[in-house]
């Protein structure tokens, strides 16, 4: 189709960001990381190979993600641990933030309580930045490997995806059927992931993660939390992600209590104040 004579005028137009985000209110980071830095640990758990595990962290508490064995991605759910109703929004998320986040960045829940489920206060890899390929860390872009899409593309069956992963993980902790836990099982932030879009057809990409091993990501849990983390079956990602054949390695949670009065008046944040019933009936 020919180009209208005004293309180069539409093209031109200057981008405007969706949502302004000076008014968000800011994390106390400061206050968060002297928390954490003299904080206890309390808990600890192994995600093996190609698996999921679950794990709860009580509201006031930080939980650290951290590559232990080699390079390893994997895709984390969140959910409020008294109401698996709300959960990780990872497209607001990405609207309010970043394609990719790290320090200060939080995650949000899903409508109608949109409220901070965690902050993020440390992160190793903050370094990476952008690379030349656009690529960046951490991503709020792409969704979870997943059996069906597998199917989909391959016409195989595989039962490892992170998908599949986290259902069983939730399905364990919570004592739920398969299919049950299954439809609570939402998009992820894919931690030490390296992905971006690429330049010419502005696909989805990933390509091998920087991580290393004791590298970490670490969060502030602003409610009390149920996680779940699978150990991506495609390893750093450099070239697959539904394998057994891809390098695989654990992955280690750890759950820290904070420094002894350092948090003694932060209160865990309020769902979000819009009149819900007045403005759907209006």
């Amino acid at each position: 189709m020919q180009e209208p004579a005004d293309a180069a005028f539409r093209r031109a137009r200057p981008p405007v960001t969706v949502y302004p985000v000076g008014s968000l209110p800011s994390p106390d980071l400061p206050r968060l990381q002297a928390a954490a830095r003299g904080a206890t640990r309390v808990a600890e758990l192994i995600v093996p190979p190609r698996d999921a595990r679950a794990f709860e962290v009580p509201a006031g508490h930080f939980f650290r993600i951290t590559s232990i064995d080699g390079a390893q991605v994997g895709d984390l759910n969140l959910w409020n641990a008294a109401d698996l109703s709300e959960r990780f929004f990872s497209g607001k998320t990405r609207a309010l933030h970043a394609t990719h986040v790290t320090v200060g960045h939080r995650l949000w829940s899903n409508l109608p309580t949109l409220r901070p489920l965690a902050t993020i206060t440390q992160d190793t890899l903050a370094w990476y930045g952008w690379d030349a390929d656009g690529g960046g860390v951490h991503d709020v872009i792409g969704t979870r490997c997943d059996p069906y899409t597998n199917r989909l593309l391959s016409g195989g069956d595989y039962h490892h995806c992170c998908h599949s992963n986290l259902t069983r993980a939730l399905a364990a902790a919570r004592n739920l059927p398969l299919a049950e836990a299954e439809a609570q099982v939402h998009d992820v932030l894919n931690v030490f992931m390296c992905t971006g879009f690429t330049h010419d057809t502005h696909q989805y990409f990933m390509k091998a993660s920087p991580v290393r091993p004791g590298d970490y990501i670490e969060f502030f849990a602003e409610i009390d939390l149920l996680g779940a983390l699978s150990a991506c079956p495609g390893g750093d990602c450099s070239a697959e992600h539904s394998s057994d054949t891809a390098a695989c390695f654990p992955l280690k949670v750890e759950i820290f209590r904070p420094a002894p009065g350092s948090l003694t008046d932060w209160q865990s944040p309020a769902v979000n104040a819009y009149p819900r019933t007045h403005g759907l009936s209006a």
